[in-house]
């Protein structure tokens, strides 16, 4: 769909509301900006982006017959598609899009797309490096942090752009149609805003749904939703599995990486040569090959990023060691499945940092995997109580709650002995105490670097 001749309304502020608004006003679209804060900081908005000052803002609540101006309108991702407004735009005739969609509208170039409850940062950080060693024109964009919007301008047919898609910017697409896509794995998430898990399933695997027989799609062989998903998969399925060998795919034979095709098996690399712990870090690697196979980078080519690619921040961060207790940044742990990986890949008795928004998650699976590795739970945060009494349910006792951040890092200095580790792994968003996990993770790191010796 051409925008050309349209109105359009971008409903958000915040850093994909105005990638966005620039974008669409660049190429000389009619748009109004909007947000929902009837007292935001204007001051603040133009200060961060001052070539805004000459559209159109719409402050607080839009009348029935603002929203009949509008042909498109673009969420934000933090913008649930179901809110009243919402509603009201779409049933007024309005097209509902995302920015993944708004991008997809004006970039050129070929495409790999990265979703899956957890691992998709990692994931597609490692890929666009992989593709970075290959091709001269690539940009790593999406969930990962780069407004996809915002890296669109120039692109060409010879451009390739590594994108990670959250659950919430796959509810608004429309045409968006990956050459190569992933699904890493679908736990439950965000169960809040999807209300259902099935709703949470379907936005995941909408991630393939104008993908064709001529496209991939990769997908973990050990999760069952997405195996039996493969049947249903309108693009050709690679396989990648931690747990048994395939006949076509990659999957980890003891230490070793194969890639399995063509009636031979090829060995990749083992996994003591990288720099990635966890057998979860070695799915994302499998991913990351997978696709990039699929994409035609050649095996040299992949291993020789595999070598020296580095954990990106704020998953299973190591941040310093003090007293002789190691220090381990996983902020971005924001549900029970990603804190179960940071858990696991703790090799000395931990003191583990836990709590933050209640995503309406439950956190039964989480404590059943401490394992005798965690010492004490200190909690903080809106589900301090929830995870307290779930943790006492299943026998660990374990537990402090803190009032502030500051507290609970102090206390498990105070109470850490050499040999220990002290994790951040909350298993819970960071709303209501930090914008995001990046600041949480950061803020951590501070904390800890100014802890006495």
């Amino acid at each position: 769909m051409s925008l050309q001749g349209k109105k359009v309304l971008v409903v958000g502020t915040g850093k994909s509301g105005i990638a966005a608004t620039e974008l669409l006003t660049a190429n000389k679209i009619d748009t109004v900006l909007f947000d929902g804060n009837k007292d935001l900081d204007t001051a603040s908005l133009y200060g961060k982006a001052p070539e805004l000052k000459n559209v159109p803002l719409i402050l607080g609540d839009l009348t029935a017959a603002q929203m009949d101006e509008f042909d498109v309108a673009v969420l934000s991702p933090g913008v649930p598609t179901d809110i009243p407004m919402v509603n009201s735009l779409r049933d007024k005739g309005v097209k509902i899009w995302g920015e993944i969609e708004l991008a997809y509208t004006f970039g050129a170039g070929k495409i790999i797309a990265i979703t899956g409850t957890n691992g998709k940062t990692t994931t597609t950080a490692l890929t666009g490096e992989i593709m970075k060693n290959y091709f001269s024109d690539v940009r790593v964009v999406g969930n990962i942090g780069i407004p996809y919007t915002s890296m669109v301008s120039g692109s060409t047919d010879d451009t390739v752009t590594v994108a990670e898609i959250s659950s919430f910017q796959l509810e608004t697409i429309d045409t968006f149609a990956p050459n190569v896509s992933a699904i890493l794995n679908i736990t439950p998430d965000h169960l809040n805003r999807h209300h259902t898990m099935e709703n949470y399933i379907k936005a995941k695997e909408d991630i393939t749904k104008n993908q064709t027989a001529d496209d991939f799609c990769i997908l973990n062989y050990e999760d069952e939703v997405l195996r039996k998903f493969a049947d249903e998969c309108p693009a050709k399925v690679v396989f990648f599995s931690s747990a048994r060998a395939l006949d076509e795919g990659f999957y980890l034979d003891g230490d070793v990486i194969v890639y399995a095709h063509d009636g031979q098996r090829d060995e990749v690399i083992n996994v003591n040569d990288l720099n990635l712990l966890g057998k979860h870090n070695y799915e994302n690697v499998m991913a990351a090959c997978a696709m990039s196979v699929s994409f035609g980078v050649p095996m040299d080519k992949i291993v020789e990023i595999l070598k020296v690619f580095t954990a990106v921040e704020h998953r299973i961060e190591y941040v310093t060691e003090k007293r002789g207790v190691k220090f381990y940044n996983d902020s971005k742990g924001t549900n029970p499945d990603a804190a179960i990986q940071g858990i696991r890949a703790m090799n000395r008795p931990t003191l583990l940092i836990g709590g933050g928004y209640d995503k309406q998650s439950e956190y039964d699976e989480w404590i059943e995997a401490f394992d005798g590795k965690v010492k004490e739970l200190v909690l903080i945060g809106q589900t301090a109580d929830k995870i307290e009494e779930c943790a006492h349910k299943h026998g660990f006792m374990n537990t402090v709650k803190k009032d502030t951040f500051e507290e609970a890092v102090n206390y498990c200095y105070d109470h850490a002995v050499s040999g220990d580790a002290v994790l951040l792994s909350p298993a819970c968003a960071s709303w209501g105490m930090f914008p995001n996990y990046e600041e949480r993770g950061r803020i951590f790191k501070e904390l800890v670097k100014g802890l006495e010796e």
